[in-house]
């Protein structure tokens, strides 16, 4: 079922690692227009390989694009309702949230903490009142991961991309950088 506002498109780009979903999502939205960039990726000051994707992603954005840090994404996406927006990669986010609730080893608590965040965050997705494009990996195609942590991994974001897919107008996937359109 689409997201609640019927003036706006909410698009879903999915992929697997360099299967081209970031540079994809950049090109739905106008490249002359302002568009507000909502980057996940935490830095890490002591990884240059991590650092050096993250200045590729920020190379390739237009210069009327404005990029806001969003360890926050939910609250972001409530605050704004006039410009586009693009939030790239909601695995990184879920990654850092699962950091920040210690969900990769832990139980019942921590993994409450973590669906409360994703509620928050699919709900914000729904009422967005803006159009908007979010980027996340799919990791359900591959071998079931062979640790604990990495099964948890995969089954939570499958779920919120399950989730965010039924509040969202448009679902695609990259294959080999090939957009094939889900709805």
């Amino acid at each position: 079922m689409p997201g609640e506002n019927t003036t706006t498109q909410h698009t879903l780009v999915l992929g697997g690692t360099r299967s081209g979903k970031s540079a994809y999502a950049e090109h739905l939205l106008p490249a002359e227009q302002p568009v507000r960039y909502l980057a996940t990726a935490r830095t890490d000051p002591t990884d240059a390989e991590w650092s050096a994707r993250i200045d590729a992603h920020r190379a390739r954005r237009p210069p009327r694009w404005r990029t806001l840090e969003a360890e926050e994404p939910a609250a972001v996406l409530l605050a704004l309702d006039e410009q586009p927006i693009l939030l790239d990669d909601l695995a990184t986010w879920l990654t850092g949230e699962m950091d920040d609730a210690h969900a990769w080893d832990g139980g019942g608590a921590e993994l409450a903490r973590l669906a409360g965040r994703t509620d928050e965050l699919v709900d914000a997705v729904r009422r967005c009142g803006c159009r908007l494009v979010l980027v996340s990996a799919e990791v359900g195609l591959g071998v079931v991961p062979a640790t604990r942590s990495g099964r948890l991994f995969r089954d939570e974001l499958g779920a919120l991309n399950t989730r965010l897919a039924r509040v969202c107008d448009e679902v695609l996937l990259l294959v080999a950088g090939i957009p094939l359109r889900l709805r």
